[in-house]
C-alpha cells in the first residue's frame, strides 16, 4: 500500500471522536425529539470544536424500547430521525466541513419486531428457524441455564409457538443472533454494506464482544471479585454481577468473525470500527484479541474510566494495564458516554468545582495516548441531570429504581441557546426534560465566555493538534507519589512532559535530573510554575514542559 494511502487510512490513530445521541442534539421538526436535520444543523457546533469524526448512536429503524438499540431494520432510518435522504445529506455536509461519520451498529441481537425474529419465532422448520438462539427447557420447564439478562431477571423468554427459549442478553424484546449460523454471518455483513457504500467512514460496534455463547449453554459460575480489575460493570443493585460470564459472552468463535468483519472494511479506503468491549477483570485481553495482529478492530474501548475514581494511581493503573496487555492494538479513551453518569459528576466533590474538574480532565484526556471520545454536552461542563421517575424513558433505570436510576440523567437534550424555550433544543416539550442548570450554561452564553468550559475545549483540541507527539507518540510514566500524574510523550525528537495533580491540595513534583531544566510550554488554562526544576502545582492543576 503507498505510503500516502495508509497515511490516509490510519486517519482513527489518535483521532478525536464527538459522539452524538440523535434524540437528544437537535429537534427540528417541533416533536420534541431529536432527529438527523437537527444534527446536520449542529455540524459546525461540532467541526468548531477541533475534532475528526462524529460516532452517532443508532437512528434505524425500531420500536424504541431501548432507545434505538432494538433495531428492526438495518438499513432504513427511523422515521422519528428522518429518511435516508436526511442522513446523506448529514453525511455529505460532515464530509465538507471536514468530518468524519462513524455510525453505531447493534448486530449481536434485533428487535423482536425484526422480520428474521418474526419469521424464525413463527414455527422450528422456517427458513430463519437457527438464526436466533433457541433452546429446550429443562424437564422442569425452567430456562435451558442459569444465565441472566444485564436489564434484569433471566436471559431466556418463553415462546408459546415454538414451546422453545430464546436468548436475550438485554430486554425480552431483544432476542440474540446465532453467530454460529453462518447465513446470520453473511446477513450481518450485507448490512454494513450497504452504509459503506453509502459513505460512512466506520463503525461503532455495541457490545462487540456478545455476538458468540457458549454452544454447551454450560452455567457461568459465580463471580469472582479480581481486585486488579478496573471495569464498570452492572450496577451492585443488579444480580448480573453475581456471576462471571464465561459462557454468555466472550467466546473464542468471536475473533474470527472479526476477521470477517475487517475484511470488509479493508475493500473501502479509510474506513475504521471501534468496538466497545464490557468484559469485567477480562475486558484488556479482550482488547488485546480485538485489535491485534491488524485483521481485526481498529481500536476498541472498555469501561476503566468511566467510573467514580479520578485518581493519579488510577488512572496510571489503567493506562499501564492497557500498555501491557495490548502491545499491538490501539484504545479509544473516554471519560463519559450515554451509559454512563456524566464524569463532572463523578469526579466533583463540591458544585464550585464543576468548571475546573471539567478543564482537568479534557486536558488529560487530550494528553493520553490513544484515540479519545467525548460525548455530547461534556464540553459545557454537564452535571448528571437529577429527574423524577415519571421522567424516566430508559427501562434499565426504571426496572432496577430507586436504587439504580438509569441512564436517562445523561441523556437529556443539549442546550444551545439560554433564555430560549427548552435552552433551544425544541419548540415542543422535549422528550426529557431541560435541567435549568444546563440551560444556564448554554452553547451560546460560553460562545462569549474567555475561559468558559466550550472555549478550553477548543483550545485544548488545538493544543493536541499542534503537537502531533499527543496523537500518537509513546507514552512512559515518572517515578512519582499517588498523588501526581506524571509521564513523557515523545516521537520524531519531541518530548514532552505532563505532570496533573489531581488533588485539592498544593504538591511539588521533582522531576529526574535527565528532565530536570525543560522549557514550560503554555497549556490553555492552566500556569503551574517551575522553580529550581522542582514543579509547583495548585490542587487541581497541570503542566506540560518540553525536555
Amino acid at each position: 500500500m503507498p505510503t500516502s494511502r495508509r497515511k490516509a487510512d490510519d486517519w482513527w490513530r489518535g483521532a478525536v471522536i464527538y459522539q452524538v445521541y440523535p434524540r437528544s442534539f437537535q429537534d427540528s421538526s417541533g416533536d420534541g425529539m431529536g432527529d438527523l436535520k437537527g444534527i446536520t444543523r449542529r455540524l459546525g457546533h461540532i467541526a468548531s470544536l477541533g475534532v475528526d469524526a462524529v460516532w452517532l448512536s443508532p437512528f434505524f429503524k425500531s420500536p424504541m424500547a431501548d432507545m434505538g438499540y432494538d433495531v428492526s431494520d438495518y438499513c432504513d432510518v427511523d422515521p422519528m430521525f428522518g429518511t435516508l435522504a436526511d442522513f446523506d445529506a448529514l453525511l455529505a455536509e460532515a464530509h465538507r466541513l471536514g468530518l468524519k461519520i462513524i455510525i453505531d451498529q447493534v448486530i449481536s441481537h434485533t428487535s423482536d419486531q425484526h422480520p428474521w425474529f418474526v419469521e424464525s419465532r413463527s414455527s422450528r422448520t422456517n427458513p430463519k428457524a437457527d438464526w436466533y438462539v433457541w433452546a429446550d427447557p429443562k424437564p422442569d420447564g425452567t430456562a435451558p441455564n442459569n444465565w441472566l439478562s444485564i436489564f434484569g431477571g433471566p436471559a431466556w423468554e418463553w415462546d408459546g409457538v415454538r414451546r422453545q427459549y430464546y436468548m436475550h442478553n438485554f430486554l425480552t424484546s431483544q432476542p440474540d443472533l446465532d453467530f454460529h449460523n453462518r447465513e446470520v454471518q453473511e446477513a450481518l455483513l450485507k448490512t454494513l454494506r450497504f452504509w459503506l457504500d453509502r459513505g460512512v467512514d466506520g463503525f461503532r460496534l455495541d457490545t462487540v464482544n456478545f455476538y458468540f455463547h457458549d454452544r454447551k449453554l454450560r452455567d457461568n459460575p459465580p463471580h469472582e471479585p479480581d481486585p486488579e480489575a478496573t471495569g464498570l460493570d452492572a450496577p451492585e443493585v443488579n444480580p448480573y454481577g453475581m456471576q462471571t460470564h464465561r459462557y454468555d459472552k466472550t467466546q473464542p468463535e468471536n475473533v474470527a468473525f472479526l476477521r470477517r468483519l475487517r475484511a470488509v472494511l479493508d475493500e473501502y479506503e479509510g474506513r475504521t470500527t471501534v468496538g466497545e468491549v464490557g468484559d469485567g477483570a477480562r475486558s484488556l485481553k479482550t482488547v488485546a484479541d480485538y485489535t491485534s495482529g491488524g485483521d481485526k478492530l481498529h481500536m476498541c474501548y472498555t469501561f476503566d474510566l468511566l467510573g467514580p475514581d479520578f485518581t493519579a494511581g488510577h488512572l496510571r493503573k489503567c493506562v499501564e494495564n492497557f500498555q501491557k496487555a495490548v502491545t499491538d492494538g490501539w484504545v479509544c479513551w473516554a471519560f463519559s458516554n450515554h451509559d454512563v453518569h456524566r464524569h463532572v459528576s463523578r469526579f466533583i466533590r463540591t458544585p464550585e468545582e464543576r468548571e475546573r474538574v471539567a478543564r482537568l480532565a479534557i486536558t488529560l484526556l487530550a494528553t493520553l495516548r490513544g484515540s479519545i471520545c467525548l460525548y455530547q454536552g461534556e464540553e459545557l461542563g454537564l452535571t448528571e441531570a437529577e429527574l423524577a421517575f415519571e421522567d424516566l424513558r430508559d427501562p434499565y433505570g426504571i426496572r432496577f429504581w430507586p436504587a439504580f436510576k438509569g441512564r436517562d440523567g445523561c441523556r437529556t437534550p443539549m442546550p444551545w441557546q439560554h433564555d430560549a424555550a427548552h435552552a433551544g433544543f425544541s419548540t415542543a416539550k422535549p422528550w426529557l426534560p431541560v435541567p435549568e442548570e444546563h440551560a444556564r450554561i448554554a452553547v451560546d452564553t460560553q460562545e462569549k465566555t474567555a475561559g468558559s468550559v466550550l472555549n478550553h475545549y477548543r483550545e485544548t483540541l488545538a493544543f493536541r493538534r499542534a503537537h502531533a507527539v499527543l496523537r500518537d507518540g509513546d507514552m512512559t510514566f515518572l517515578p512519582s507519589n499517588q498523588d501526581i500524574l506524571a509521564f513523557t510523550r515523545e516521537k520524531a525528537g519531541e518530548r514532552l512532559l505532563f505532570a496533573f495533580n489531581l488533588t485539592r491540595e498544593k504538591a511539588t513534583f521533582m522531576p529526574s535530573k535527565s528532565l530536570k531544566h525543560g522549557e514550560p510550554v503554555p497549556v490553555p488554562g492552566f500556569g503551574a510554575k517551575i522553580r529550581d526544576g522542582a514543579i509547583e502545582l495548585g490542587g487541581l492543576d497541570m503542566v506540560c514542559v518540553r525536555v
